[in-house]
């Protein structure tokens, strides 16, 4: 298995493809059916004994080659011979059934097989459940990788589910975007609490700090990032809230920006907009919150 990339794709697709098949697999690390498809075309490289060579590209990192390749969804698998493609598929499919599609296309007869009946059970497996909200977002993104709304739909969702090294992945692409977009910065601050949470002291003992030191604001906020990566978001405000009444511009304004983005965050990205002429439908709680801050900056 080779991983392929601009500077070697001539070499290790394109001319090897006139010596045997090539098969290509475009995919990404946080697409979970490719997860589940790279291990199977791994298996049946060693299976089939050289009579066809694995390639892998990662297409967020090799762009120029998705594109050429008019990646739409992934996993997507190709076959290359002298040079050109000549067929491929779409999606996770079980092993019988790409046995089945190597088999039209490599040489010689169907390789040995260690187990008739395993195989046969792969071929009749079922049709996997219907996409999950992340696995549909997942293909959003393989067809459109600058679906910019997709993509904060994404990392949010992985952040929820308390996976912050998949969503630090899925953030990168936007990370630069943050200045002109409050969702982006917010997602920025609560992906920061949640990678800083496993270094920060407990919550016990951040609270026993502050009981020693009700101005320890750095004990403060550590604990409102403890709060922001458990989704306590009112346990988070109000630490906030008691860092501004005490010094408003605390750390060149940071407890109030972390306030601003957490408040954004308590607000559904997918709201409906008000009908015109009326006025937005809002969250009594995010309002409540949003007129202390007002209360507390203006003070």
């Amino acid at each position: 298995m080779i991983d392929a990339t601009v500077a070697n794709f001539e070499t290790e697709v394109v001319e090897a493809s006139n010596t045997v098949p090539v098969l290509v697999d475009l995919w990404a690390p946080w697409c979970g059916p490719c997860r589940a498809l790279g291990p199977i075309l791994e298996k049946l490289e060693v299976a089939y004994e050289g009579r066809f060579k694995l390639v892998k590209i990662n297409t967020e990192e090799e762009q120029e080659l998705a594109a050429a390749f008019g990646v739409r969804s992934i996993p997507m698998v190709m076959l290359l011979k002298d040079g050109q493609p000549v067929d491929g598929f779409v999606g996770a499919l079980p092993e019988g059934q790409i046995r089945e599609f190597l088999d039209k296309h490599v040489p010689d007869s169907a390789p040995e097989q260690a187990d008739d009946a395993a195989e046969q059970t792969e071929t009749e497996t079922p049709p996997g459940p219907a996409l999950s909200p992340l696995e549909k977002l997942q293909q959003d993104l393989a067809t459109n990788p600058a679906n910019d709304s997709a993509r904060k739909a994404y990392v949010e969702l992985l952040l929820k589910n308390g996976r912050p090294a998949d969503a630090k992945l899925a953030f990168e692409p936007i990370a630069g975007k943050a200045l002109g977009d409050a969702r982006i910065q917010a997602l920025a601050d609560w992906l920061a609490a949640a990678q800083a949470t496993p270094s920060l002291p407990t919550v016990a003992a951040l609270q026993a700090s502050i009981a020693a030191n009700k101005r320890d604001f750095d004990a403060r906020y550590a604990l409102a990032q403890q709060h922001m990566a458990a989704q306590q978001w009112t346990a988070a405000l109000d630490e906030l809230l008691d860092i501004l009444m005490r010094d408003k511009n605390w750390s060149e304004d940071r407890a109030r920006k972390t306030f601003v983005n957490i408040l954004e965050l308590m607000t559904p990205s997918d709201a409906p907009k008000p009908a015109p002429g009326q006025p937005p439908v809002t969250d009594p709680t995010v309002e409540g919150y949003r007129r202390r801050l007002s209360m507390t900056v203006l003070s």
